[in-house]
């Protein structure tokens, strides 16, 4: 039978969700990049940008844990109604502090705030989506959800770069960005996913840290989440974008400038995640992920030697398309082995990973590009990415070596010549 590249959206469950989500994925890149520019037009300073990724980092990979249990104990549809409706409040103290003109640490605050917050909106998002479709359609909602997010992370930040040319301000930007946050609490209470066993365990150490053993104990799982932290944490260089816009760049609408460089990775990965969705299901899953990890590495090596906008626009769009396949590859894994009595923690764990690498990165290369200038920290981190795929594919052979991902693959999670099997939690075998 051929593919049907439409299957996730024949379910109305994933429609009212994936509504919502590029909903609040539009206002969140709105937001965010409203941010960063407000913080640089402040400051001119690297550092302070840096700043930025690491009050989001914080409060997210200290409350990952208690979140994830939250995620798992408790009714995941009230948990995103209520984060929403904060989203779209510090929204609009956002819009309040650029329209007084506060100070910048008044803007970091409200980004630890929003940390709090993003600490538990997104296990209760991540493991929900399993129990919006079918498993068998699971990793087509997966590419379908990517797909909406880019469309959202490219049409945000150019939407709000020409904004910010043409009126000079962000606090309109922000008001926007809290209507359209707010909708995900509006779509959330009418979800049905469906019934699935939740943990019943209190708030005990053991409960907190089960995701994390889980996924040490997968090592297929962990191999790949490493993967992820080291290569962006090391390659990424989303913080220092405002820095080659005005200074590196040299283009007249510095705002429109900005906006683009922070679309591209987006606009790469939509088309890459148009592609996936179009596709049957990936084969040799492990060299993928090796191989699109280390393409990003290089694609960062030439955006931070770049002093032509297009030729900076045409590395990250590149960077965006295969780290799409990497976020299948590493998303699927995870959803496809982890108990759903787990996944809120799980996903907590995966949150986690996923907030270092890239929040932490930004503070990394704003502190390089503070004492040794934005080239330098780019192209250094980029080379640091190729060193962890190597070691990484190294230290992982079964990760190096594996095949599909569904279930319905006879090969799912199969590396060639070996298939990894593990407990959980001590008790928990790997379905």
């Amino acid at each position: 039978m051929p593919h049907d590249a439409f299957q996730a959206l024949q379910h109305a469950n994933y429609r009212r969700f994936a509504v919502g989500f590029m909903l609040n994925s539009l206002g969140l890149h709105v937001l965010t990049t409203a941010v960063l520019w407000d913080v640089w037009e402040r400051t001119h300073d690297p550092l302070a940008l840096g700043i930025t990724g690491l009050c989001r980092a914080l409060p997210v990979v200290l409350l990952a844990l208690v979140a994830g249990h939250a995620a798992d104990r408790f009714e995941r549809t009230r948990i995103i109604t209520v984060c929403q409706a904060c989203f779209a409040a510090l929204c609009a103290s956002f819009a309040w502090l650029d329209l007084h003109d506060a100070p910048v640490w008044q803007f970091y605050l409200l980004l630890v705030l929003s940390g709090c917050v993003r600490a538990f909106a997104g296990p209760a998002r991540g493991s929900l989506l399993p129990l919006l479709v079918p498993r068998r359609n699971l990793e087509n909602a997966v590419n379908w959800n990517s797909g909406f997010f880019q469309a959202a992370a490219i049409s945000g930040p150019i939407a709000t770069g020409l904004a910010i040319d043409s009126i000079g301000s962000t606090w309109q930007l922000y008001l926007v960005a809290a209507g359209l946050t707010a909708s995900l609490a509006v779509v959330a209470p009418f979800l049905r996913p469906e019934p699935a066993p939740r943990a019943t365990e209190g708030l005990t150490l053991r409960s907190l840290v089960a995701g994390a053993r889980f996924i040490i104990g997968e090592r297929v799982v962990f191999g790949a989440l490493l993967l992820d932290l080291l290569a962006v944490l090391f390659g990424g260089a989303t913080a220092l974008l405002p820095m080659y816009a005005d200074e590196i760049l040299h283009i007249g609408q510095k705002g429109f400038a900005f906006g683009v460089l922070k679309a591209s990775p987006y606009l790469g990965a939509l088309i890459m995640a148009a592609f996936l969705a179009s596709r049957p299901p990936i084969r040799r899953a492990g060299p993928a992920l090796l191989w699109s990890v280390a393409g990003f590495g290089a694609c960062m090596i030439i955006f931070g030697l770049s002093t032509s906008f297009w030729v900076a626009a045409l590395a990250l769009v590149t960077s965006g398309a295969l780290d799409a396949i990497s976020v299948t590859i590493r998303h699927m894994l995870v959803q496809t082995r982890t108990p759903n009595e787990l996944r809120g923690r799980v996903s907590a764990v995966n949150t986690m990973f996923i907030e270092c690498s890239n929040e932490l990165g930004s503070f990394e290369s704003g502190l390089v590009a503070r004492w040794m200038g934005p080239v330098f920290s780019v192209v250094s981190g980029g080379v640091g990415t190729l060193v962890v795929v190597g070691m990484i594919a190294a230290r992982f052979p079964t990760l190096r070596g594996l095949r599909g991902l569904s279930d319905d693959d006879p090969h799912a999670g199969q590396a060639e010549g070996t298939r990894e099997t593990s407990e959980a939690a001590g008790d928990t075998a790997v379905p």
